[in-house]
């Protein structure tokens, strides 16, 4: 695992967690904890692959799975830890999973490959460590609404309004300042990437969720009200064949 891939989430690490997690974020509350909490429900034994500071791995375990949670930031794995709520913490790389074959019966991965140079061998680590009929529960920014320079735009020339779609099909890597001085690495790539990816190692898609922005959300960035039938979260669950 090497450090320098990891700098820039290092170095925020407290920016994530005070924003995020315990509470702070309507997105979370409102909508990926219910739809993980509903997804991994019956599940044994699951990863959390890049799973920060432990708010997924939590409600996992609070659906009783036990869970293992993976992260490669130190600071994450030990709030994690201060945190509790049942689960194990590990520190540990997304490619390079130190878990025996067919080890799980569910793994969980949100909002972490738009963060991953390596998507691929990401993929198939996951389809490793699953058992066959195992879930993947796959939660990403949405690869085509959120593409590099997609946004609500405000024509004032033809008085219309519309969502831009940018550059959706092609591949790039984007610093993107999230507020004054946080700026980390994000990694765009078409949906077809991720889902011949997983096909190519026996992970087949059966369901797919674009859920609306929360209100939660809504309410705190009025500005993205007219664009609430545009979702900004995409989930995909496929099982190991």
């Amino acid at each position: 695992m090497t450090t320098e891939r990891f700098a820039a989430w290092s170095e925020h690490a407290g920016w994530w967690q005070d924003g995020f997690t315990d509470g702070a974020d309507p997105e979370y509350v409102e909508q990926i904890l219910p739809i993980v909490a509903e997804h991994l429900r019956g599940s044994a034994h699951v990863l959390d692959v890049g799973c920060g500071e432990g708010q997924l791995a939590r409600r996992a375990a609070a659906v009783g799975a036990r869970v293992v949670g993976l992260d490669p930031i130190e600071a994450q794995i030990e709030l994690a830890t201060a945190r509790a709520g049942g689960p194990v913490y590990l520190r540990g790389d997304a490619i390079h999973l130190p878990f025996a074959p067919q080890t799980f019966d569910a793994v969980v991965a949100c909002l972490v490959f738009e963060h991953l140079e390596e998507p691929d061998d990401a993929i198939a680590e996951v389809a490793r460590v699953l058992a066959p009929g195992g879930r993947f529960l796959f939660l990403l920014n949405h690869p085509l609404l959120q593409a590099p320079g997609s946004g609500w735009i405000d024509d004032h020339i033809l008085e219309e309004q519309y969502w831009r779609v940018g550059a959706y099909l092609t591949e790039s890597v984007v610093d993107e300042e999230m507020e004054p001085g946080v700026v980390l690495p994000f990694v765009h790539r078409p949906l077809s990437r991720y889902v011949n990816a997983m096909a190519d190692h026996g992970l087949l898609v059966d369901r797919m969720i674009e859920p609306p922005p929360p209100p939660g959300f809504l309410e705190r960035a009025p500005g993205y009200a007219e664009a609430a039938e545009f979702p900004r979260l995409l989930v995909l669950r496929a099982v190991r064949t």
